[in-house]
């Protein structure tokens, strides 16, 4: 290990795994044609930082795309999705092959390039057309040989992020690949130029499926994804997300919000939520970190100097924030559950607390599990708000009001809601059974007995059948 990088690639030359030796097979095939097969990418730059890799890319110099199509084929079935591009997937592996290209902007949209594959092209000149440095290092994937001549190696020594080149500026989607970059690696920092190129661009023509697969590695992926929005914010990108950047500056009262104004405090609620966001699988760690992200949307919207006592307050914001959190959402994802459900939690996120403290019993429970859905995702979405009002230099694991979100988050298991509300013990079936006939009527029937179950006056199958009996003995009495 040199200054920190495994410059000799161990991770990679005494791995076993089958894709490394598919690599390494798929090599000899280029050298016996005798062409030159390079890792390039992340794989290259993981393996440099100690990581493990999962996704190798391959770069093939000296063979056209002929000959490299027909050699690998005889070996290994091939998905041509990529092909237009120059590109051939191993069907089964995580390696993708590709030649050195030429690529050059026609027009705004993100497919308006012409690309031209050159086997010829040598090493300096292909890896312009990549974004960062450190994803450009090269690496002979038979011998290892690093080949770096954008310098890749020292801005990873130096801490630092920087374009390969002017064709940086050329793909906007880099922007967010390099806010995403940043959350996953802290110990990166933006070059001032890497800035100043970004601050240039716009994400305007761009469709947002794209904007939200870079959005979703900060969300899921990122370490510190806090680092990620401050370098939006230096870009000048934070306009392309005018909820994010409305709460930048807005003030906060001091004596319960010290750690400053509400995006301060944001970021501090998606930092704590990176070791919350575990507790479920993806959609779970998404949609929590996303409500992270939003539950405070409404504070810029009404915070005020209070009449009576001079100080700030933000009433109602959970209630307000609602519409900016869902037009966040649905600004980057064309999905309604995930939009619901960060409403919900946003809607939602000052009632945990509350319920804590006014010793609330088992029906305001189970009214919130009604209203929120998951609250298990809502405890944790509080967890981050309480985590991010820890004044400087004070330890968040010592806030006082966790205890009041334990004690919340022990009620709900206590109570079996904490994934859901409780189903109904009364549904149509069991008013059929007693001799009704489906029609408008049942809905408030059920809705009354539903409410009985809340309010724990129904509580198993014994009381929830003489709840019903007595409910249908006016209407079947003459």
């Amino acid at each position: 290990m040199e200054n920190g990088l495994d410059t000799s690639l161990r991770s990679l030359a005494r791995a076993h795994d089958p894709a490394i030796e598919t690599v390494r097979d798929v090599a000899r095939e280029v050298q016996a044609l005798g062409g030159r097969a390079f890792l390039v990418g992340g794989c290259v730059r993981d393996a440099l930082l100690g990581r493990p890799c999962h996704d190798f890319d391959l770069e093939i110099h000296g063979v056209d795309a002929a000959a490299l199509e027909r050699a690998v084929s005889r070996k290994w079935p091939l998905d041509k999705v990529g092909a237009v591009f120059g590109v051939l997937k191993l069907k089964g592996a995580p390696i993708d092959i590709s030649l050195p290209r030429r690529e050059n902007r026609l027009g705004a949209g993100h497919r308006d390039f012409a690309i031209a594959a050159d086997p010829a092209l040598p090493p300096e000149e292909s890896v312009k057309r990549r974004d960062f440095t450190v994803n450009a290092v090269m690496a002979d994937a038979l011998t290892l040989e690093i080949v770096d001549p954008a310098g890749g190696i020292d801005d990873l020594r130096a801490g630092r992020l920087r374009q390969v080149s002017s064709k940086f500026a050329e793909d906007p989607l880099r922007v967010l690949r390099g806010m995403q970059f940043l959350a996953r690696f802290p110990f990166l920092a933006p070059d001032p130029g890497l800035v100043a190129t970004c601050a240039e661009m716009s994400q305007e023509a761009l469709p947002r499926e794209r904007l939200a697969a870079e959005w979703e590695k900060l969300l899921l992926q990122g370490i510190a994804p806090s680092r990620g929005l401050a370098f939006l914010r230096a870009c000048g990108w934070l306009a392309f997300y005018p909820e994010l950047l409305a709460m930048v500056g807005c003030p906060q009262d001091p004596v319960y919000h010290p750690e400053g104004d509400v995006g301060v405090h944001t970021l501090m609620a998606l930092d704590a939520s990176v070791r919350l966001r575990a507790h479920g699988d993806q959609e779970y760690g998404l949609a929590m970190s996303l409500a992270a992200l939003c539950h405070d949307m409404g504070k810029p919207a009404v915070t005020a100097v209070g009449a009576e006592d001079g100080r700030l307050h933000a009433y109602n914001h959970e209630v307000v924030g609602v519409a900016a959190a869902t037009t966040f959402v649905r600004r980057l994802w064309n999905r309604d559950k995930l939009a619901a459900t960060v409403a919900k939690m946003v809607a939602s996120h000052m009632r945990p607390i509350s319920l804590a403290v006014a010793g609330a019993g088992p029906k305001a429970y189970r009214r919130l599990a009604v209203e929120a859905g998951r609250l298990d995702m809502l405890a944790d979405v509080v967890e981050c708000d309480v985590r991010a009002t820890t004044a400087p230099g004070r330890d968040p694991d010592s806030h006082p009001s966790l205890a009041l979100v334990r004690e919340f988050r022990e009620k709900c298991a206590a109570l079996a809601i904490e994934k859901a509300p409780p189903k109904p013990m009364v549904q149509g079936r069991d008013l059929i059974a007693r001799g009704l006939s489906p029609g408008p009527e049942f809905g408030p029937l059920l809705e009354k007995c539903y409410e009985a179950q809340l309010a724990g006056e129904i509580r198993d199958a014994a009381s929830a059948a003489a709840f019903l009996d007595a409910l249908l003995k006016p209407a079947t009495t003459h």
